[in-house]
């Protein structure tokens, strides 16, 4: 990991960045701990959000193969951690893709009108995906998102798709593998000139912070 941050930029303090995707289960699973992980973290601790994209742009269907082997996937993830939920409903309303570069760039458009939107956006999507069986592969869906959380529709819905956030999107999916994350959620500890790879803990943010403290201990 050497020189990982001749490719991202230098910080002026130690930085966490958070790898996630807003269509994946298990970041959606991450949430309430990864809350509790942000809140604890001492003040000299700068977080990041980098996309890392899961699976690009699609208008097939998913096989049923896939379809089973997502929802096999949700309910290890409600036996995993207790207080998550899924709506199985989704499978029979929606035209399930695996397509989430859509999504990823949701977040990339929200964000451009307010950093303050990256996270509001990705819970959006999650809500709407994991909750109210909504489909975030959809265009339609996320401009009603971005509505909801009081974006500026008109911009939101030209940023989507422009030139600029594919390039931005590309760029973060490089850098999450620069940084060795390829599964989502991941985070990564950088300092110096050097980075570490944090163990997710989906149930105590606890023993993230202790990762990270006792890496950062001279």
């Amino acid at each position: 990991m050497n020189h990982i941050l001749d490719v991202l930029d230098r910080p002026t303090m130690a930085e966490l960045y958070y790898v996630h995707d807003p269509m994946c289960s298990w970041c959606y699973g991450f949430k309430p701990t990864l809350d509790a992980l942000l809140k604890a973290l001492p003040e000299n601790i700068q977080v990041k959000r980098l996309l890392g994209g899961l699976a690009p742009d699609t208008n097939q269907a998913m096989p049923l193969e896939m379809q089973e082997m997502i929802q096999s996937a949700w309910q290890r993830i409600e036996k995993t951690i207790p207080s998550i939920q899924f709506n199985y409903s989704f499978w029979e309303n929606c035209k399930p893709r695996r397509s989430t570069y859509p999504a990823c760039r949701a977040i990339i458009a929200a964000r451009t009108q307010g950093e303050e939107y990256d996270g509001q956006m990705t819970f959006a999507i999650q809500r709407a995906y994991y909750l109210e069986a909504r489909n975030p592969s959809d265009d339609t869906t996320l401009i009603r998102l971005a509505q909801n959380i009081g974006l500026d529709e008109a911009r939101f819905t030209v940023d989507l798709n422009s030139l600029e956030t594919r390039k931005i999107l590309g760029s973060e999916i490089r850098n999450a593998e620069t940084l060795g994350v390829y599964s989502f959620p991941g985070l990564a500890l950088c300092a110096g000139s050097s980075c570490w790879p944090i163990a997710v803990d989906y149930i105590d943010h606890r023993t993230m912070l202790n990762g990270i403290r006792n890496t950062l201990e001279p």
